[in-house]
């Protein structure tokens, strides 16, 4: 049976792509898109048993993390059971027919602006660029107007999906700019003798050091943090979650490592153990 997969935005985003990316992976089927049109709809859409599994974009590395969306798999509980880093390659594409010199205006995502910047300004000043809620759905509301003169920035998949030709292919600023997204799929059985990752979140008491104590421990422990962020506890004052990334080598020394940190932080949460090829 074909498998259902949230994602936040339209057929022809990254997000697509990721999903697909990621499934044909672990060989399976390429999976059945369910459109949402919010990260938390994604969420509901699990919820509902409308959708079976869903893929979240969490940080990439030109424009940063998302950090709502760790946010969001904490307060659903729901697991990570993989991640799929994604290559994204930003195009300029408009109705055919048309050059460069014809566009004189723009329509894409606030991260696909902040992407590709730099070629607006110095290839293409003449252009205005407009932000607009969706790479994909920019791309699709092009292709449905007869409008010339107007383009989009979206994936080439997109521009393949929608008719639309590519008047300049990869324009994002920086080439290694990929996105990672991660997976909650409840029917995946994570083999715990690959697990080389996890996703963690916890609280600290509000005094000097706490955090250094806990990294301390961690990296007596071999843990690798790849990544460590905070986020306010809404109407606690001077209060954060930490959500933290950890790599490893030994699953049994990274349990040994939650043992070890648990009695000193508050609420650890495991929001997934998963392998990861980086």
């Amino acid at each position: 049976m074909t498998k259902r997969v949230a994602i936040q935005g339209y057929h022809g985003s990254f997000h697509e792509e990721a999903a697909c990316e990621f499934y044909r992976q672990r060989g399976e089927d390429e999976p059945e898109i369910i459109e949402c049109a919010t990260f938390e709809g994604m969420f509901s859409a699990l919820e509902s048993g409308s959708a079976d599994a869903l893929i979240i974009a969490v940080e990439n590395t030109t424009s940063g993390g998302l950090l709502s969306n760790f946010d969001l798999l904490r307060r659903y509980s729901r697991k990570v059971k993989g991640e799929v880093y994604l290559h994204i390659h930003q195009n300029l594409m408009a109705l055919p027919g048309q050059s460069l010199k014809d566009i004189y205006e723009v329509r894409t995502h606030y991260m696909a602006i902040n992407q590709t910047r730099k070629f607006f300004e110095s290839d293409c000043p003449w252009i205005k660029v407009v932000e607009s809620e969706d790479t994909a759905k920019s791309a699709a509301e092009l292709a449905a107007s007869t409008q010339k003169g107007i383009g989009a920035v979206a994936s080439a998949v997109a521009a393949r999906r929608f008719g639309l030709e590519i008047l300049a292919a990869d324009i994002e600023t920086y080439k290694q700019n990929f996105t990672r997204f991660l997976v909650v799929d409840d029917s995946i059985e994570v083999d715990l003798s690959t697990v080389n990752k996890s996703s963690i979140c916890f609280t600290l008491p509000h005094k000097p050091g706490s955090l250094a104590h806990i990294l301390t421990i961690l990296s007596f422990y071999d843990m690798n943090l790849s990544r460590i962020q905070s986020l306010p506890i809404p109407g606690e004052k001077w209060q954060y979650f930490f959500y933290v990334d950890i790599t490893f080598d030994n699953y049994q020394r990274y349990l040994q490592a939650l043992s070890a940190v648990r009695p000193l932080v508050d609420g650890l949460d495991i929001m997934g153990e998963y392998f990861s090829e980086l």
